[in-house]
Order: structure tokens, then sequence, then C-alpha cells
């Protein structure tokens, strides 16, 4: 398939985080009057940052946030992450057998990418190899940060492979000229997986890691 890098989303790809976040999102928004469900947070805020969540919230809700909602949100999610956060089934496996680099480019903030990562046991993936959208000028759907990651990964874009899960991610990944998997076996896309827009169509689909090297064998290493 000549590809040199694998660039891994994090949330919904790595860890199965989309439906605790968007369940937290959900309660603290009823408590300021805004109802809102999972549908919507898929729609809207999937793969995109906190900071141009915010600004929709703002935006559509016409709504003040508390001066202290950032940081009740984000204590009150990593303690539920704490609780209730799992690794994707299977993609332990996948990443030890993989035959070339990978990183992960995440709209995920520095502090909540390393404490979930370690959290799942993929404490090895922070470092020099995680990069956030604090990184760039533009998050997703932007293609700032793959780019960025392909280049502080010495990798040309077209010999890039992303995995996603969100339409935001999916976008950012095209627009970088990178083929793109969608990876559908998250929590949060039962029952929500949204229908793909021309501009948002993945080069494949997959809905387990087990299947992963089945679809690829090429990026197995050989023993």
């Amino acid at each position: 398939m000549h590809y040199d890098l694998i660039i891994f989303d994090c949330d919904g790809v790595l860890i199965d985080s989309e439906i605790i976040s968007a369940r937290m999102l959900i309660n603290e928004l009823a408590k300021l009057g805004v109802d809102v469900d999972l549908a919507y947070i898929s729609r809207h805020f999937l793969g995109r940052s906190y900071p141009t969540v915010m600004e929709i919230i703002r935006r559509e809700f016409h709504l003040v946030l508390p001066d202290d909602f950032e940081d009740r949100y984000r204590a009150r999610l990593l303690s539920a992450f704490e609780q209730e956060l799992k690794v994707m089934p299977h993609l332990s496996s996948v990443i030890d057998r993989l035959a070339i680099p990978y990183c992960v480019a995440t709209s995920s903030s520095p502090l909540r990418a390393a404490k979930s990562l370690q959290h799942v046991g993929l404490g090895h993936l922070v470092g020099p190899s995680l990069f956030t959208s604090t990184m760039v000028a533009h998050g997703k759907p932007a293609p700032d940060l793959f780019l960025f990651a392909a280049s502080r990964m010495q990798a040309e874009p077209s010999r890039c492979l992303v995995i996603e899960d969100s339409l935001t991610g999916i976008r950012a990944a095209k627009a970088a000229g990178m083929d793109v998997w969608r990876f559908v076996g998250g929590s949060h896309m039962r029952d929500h997986t949204q229908d793909e827009p021309q501009d948002a169509r993945p080069n494949k689909w997959f809905s387990s890691f087990a299947d992963f090297f089945q679809i690829a064998p090429d990026l197995e290493a050989r023993t």
C-alpha cells in the first residue's frame, strides 16, 4: 500500500472516550438549560477541539458560559475517564505488530491526551510522536495538524495513512492529501454513524482492529 506513516486520531479511535465526553457535555449543558442529545453532539462537535466546541455553543445557543465551566467540565471528565475509559479492543495488538512508524494527532488538549493514553496502558504513545491541535494555527477540519505530524515524522503526506472516526477528521486528512480509513467501532458510533458527504468519504471503513491486518497485510511486521 506504499505507506510510510500511520497517523492515529486518539478519541474514538485509540480510546473509547467519545461516548463519555458526550455524556458529560450533555449533562453540563443541561444544567445551563441547553438540551442536546448524542446525535447533536456527534453531528456538530465530534473531532473538534474544546475551544471550537465552546465557540459553537456560545454562538448557537447565545450562551454566556460561567467562568468555571471549562475547569468543572474537564475535572469531571477526567474523573469519569479514570472510572470508565478503555482502550479500543485489539488496538494494542495492532500497534505492537505494525511494520511502519506511527504517531497520534488529536484535537484533545495535551494534558487530556496524555492522561487518557497513560490510563489505558498506551503511555508509550505519549512523547515526541503525540501531536495536538495546540501545536498548529488551525485545528481539524483544516489539514494543519496532519501536515505538521507528517513533517515532524519526516513522511510525505501522500504516503501517510490516517485512521479517523469523525467526519471532521476525515475532511482534515483528505485536505492534507492523505489516505484515510474510518474506524466505526467506538461506542459513540452505535446507531449514530453519520452519513458521509462527498468531501468526507474515507478510502476504507472498518469496525474492529481485529480486522486491521486482514485489510492491510502489508502493514504487519514479518516475524
